[in-house]
Parts: structure tokens; C-alpha cells; sequence
């Protein structure tokens, strides 16, 4: 096997590919051609809106014998609609049904944030506005407390249509929380970290509860410039350290900033559907960042968070919704 993390005591494939943003039209191939390069581990959502396409993906590999269900490591998550303790199930299943799957790996939180409900029949993927057809559409939250939502979780476990679960987003504090009521304790936490985000703290938190971690938009900026979240100046593979770093060690920018996260112990879910850099970002194994490298790199950070509620709902969505101070 490939690089792992191990996910209280299953071995989780330390790189995957992420879904996010992968248009339905190519998805499928995309997927296809990383399970042929080697990948087996998948992030998906709900939210992606192009877990059907996944699934087509998923399936052709495995008719072809590239690889068995078992061989897969394959994660979703809970979308903010779906938090209340009667909807948990039938979101998990839609997704797992979408998918062509019996059972995930990993079932996440996708954010801290309960929405009100929208029946699957009304809009699915139901994503952040309650009804976009509004005169001045919005968010509109749900009071549900995110104990009531773990509760599910659980019973998702028992009910064997889940390995582990997990939450996404997660601030420290939400995790102390959590884990003081916890009676399946959580197997993940995924949280956007990059050089520019090193979340040191949140990490550390998590480390001390054995809870690995994933780290979503591990190269930063790339995935948010077409949303107008960053500019091209935002990204962290001009930097002169990294930039070093991958002269010495005749790799890419991009390979030593997944690599920095790989070496902090960390996995990680870089997107792309381009043929080349699916291979790049899977061929971290035949090199290593020194000690002076590694602090170097995290000497770069500067709290800069591209995916945060409390930026972009207010905007996007008429709503402000801060998860983070």
C-alpha cells in the first residue's frame, strides 16, 4: 500500500482526490483515470453535485478490474440541510445510492451549520439558499444542536451503512465539545490547511483526542481563484522556500507542498482532473523535506483562510454566518 494514515485502526490511502468542483460532464473519467493511476481514496459530498457521475466512475473501474469496492477507500458528507436527527439516514443513503455503494468508509460533517430542511424532490443538491426563487433568497437556519446530528452519526455506524465518521470544519473548541458526549468518538476531522493555514492548534487538538486529520485545499489558493476567493498572487507555490525546496529535491512546488503536509502527518485531497497532475500529486514517495524545510515552509503562515462562511455567505448568500473568529 501506498502512504497511509492510519483512521483508528484502519489505513486510509494518505493521498486522495477531491471532488469539489469537478464538473459533472468529466467526473466520471476523472475518476476513472485516477483509480487507473493508482488512487484509492475518493472525497465526495453531497454538495459536489456530481456524485451519480462518481458512481459511473467507481463502476467502470471496478468491471474492469482495476480495482474491488474493498480496495476503495471512499468518503462523503452530511450536507447543513440534512442535520436534523430524521434526515440523517436519508441523506447518508441518497448519497450511498447516487454512488452505486452499500456502505462508506468515512461519513463526515460537512459543516457546523444546521440549514432548514429541503425534501430531496424540491432541489438536490439543496446547497446554501432555502429557496433561490425567493425575491431576496437567503440561508435560513435550523435550530439543531449538533449533538442531536452526532446521534445520528452513530446510529449510521451501528447500522453498518458507515466505517467511521467524522466532522469537517470543526474550530477547537466544537471538538472539546464534541468529545465530551461522544459515544462513537470521531474517526476524522477535515479542515482546510495549507502553508498560508497551518492550523497548529486545531491539529494539535486533534492529535491529543487521536483523531486523524485531512487537510481539504492542501495546495491553497488553486481551487478559490475561478470563485473570485483569491487571486493568482494568493498562491503559495511561488514562494521562494517551496520554490527551493523543489529544486533540490527535483520535484514540482506542487509536489512539496503536499509533501510538507504529508510529513506533518496529515492527509491530504488535492483536486485536478488533468491527466499529468493526477500522477504528480500521487508520486510523493521518492523524496523528503529536511527539518529546516518543513519549518520554513510553515514559518509561511498567515492565518489566511480562502473557505470561510463568515466571508462568503453574507455575500453569496444575503446571510452572514461566521463559524470562525
Amino acid at each position: 500500500m501506498k502512504q497511509a494514515i492510519n483512521v483508528t485502526g484502519q489505513l486510509m490511502p494518505a493521498v486522495g482526490l477531491g471532488l469539489w468542483k469537478i464538473e459533472q460532464a468529466s467526473v466520471a473519467e476523472a475518476v476513472y483515470k485516477a483509480i487507473e493511476a493508482g488512487y484509492r481514496h475518493l472525497d465526495s459530498a453531497a454538495d459536489y453535485g456530481n456524485e451519480k457521475q462518481v458512481g459511473e466512475g467507481i463502476a467502470k473501474a471496478i468491471s474492469n478490474g482495476l480495482c474491488s469496492r474493498e480496495d476503495l477507500w471512499i468518503t462523503s458528507k452530511l450536507w447543513n440541510t440534512f442535520h436534523r436527527q430524521e434526515h440523517v439516514q436519508a441523506a447518508c443513503e441518497k448519497s450511498l445510492n447516487d454512488l452505486g455503494l452499500t456502505y462508506f468508509d468515512l461519513y463526515l460533517i460537512h459543516f457546523p451549520i444546521a440549514l432548514e430542511y429541503v425534501d430531496f424532490n424540491d432541489r438536490y443538491p439543496p446547497e446554501w439558499l432555502h429557496n433561490p426563487l425567493d425575491k431576496e433568497p437567503s440561508m435560513v437556519l435550523d435550530k439543531v444542536p449538533l449533538s442531536e446530528t452526532w446521534g445520528a452519526m452513530e446510529t449510521l455506524v451501528e447500522k453498518r451503512l458507515v466505517r467511521k465518521i467524522g466532522v469537517c470544519n470543526y474550530n477547537t473548541g466544537l471538538l472539546h465539545d464534541l468529545m465530551s458526549y461522544a459515544r462513537i468518538k470521531p474517526a476524522m476531522i477535515q479542515i482546510e490547511s495549507h502553508p498560508y493555514l497551518t492550523q497548529e492548534s486545531l491539529i494539535r487538538t486533534a492529535q491529543s483526542y487521536n483523531i486523524a486529520i485531512t487537510a481539504f485545499s492542501p495546495l491553497g489558493a488553486l481551487s478559490y481563484v475561478s470563485l473570485d476567493m483569491a487571486t493568482e498572487k494568493d498562491s503559495v507555490l511561488t514562494e521562494p522556500v517551496v520554490v527551493a525546496a523543489a529544486k533540490r529535491a527535483s520535484v514540482t512546488p506542487a509536489q512539496v507542498v503536499l509533501k510538507w503536509g504529508l510529513q506533518r502527518g496529515t492527509a491530504v485531497i488535492p483536486k485536478t482532473n488533468n491527466p499529468k497532475r493526477l500522477i504528480e500529486n500521487l508520486s510523493l514517495s521518492g523524496f523528503s523535506l529536511t527539518e529546516v524545510e518543513m519549518e520554513a515552509i510553515s514559518g509561511l503562515n498567515k492565518n489566511c483562510r480562502f473557505n470561510d462562511p463568515g466571508a462568503f455567505c453574507e455575500g453569496a448568500f444575503n446571510t452572514f454566518h461566521a463559524i470562525y473568529d
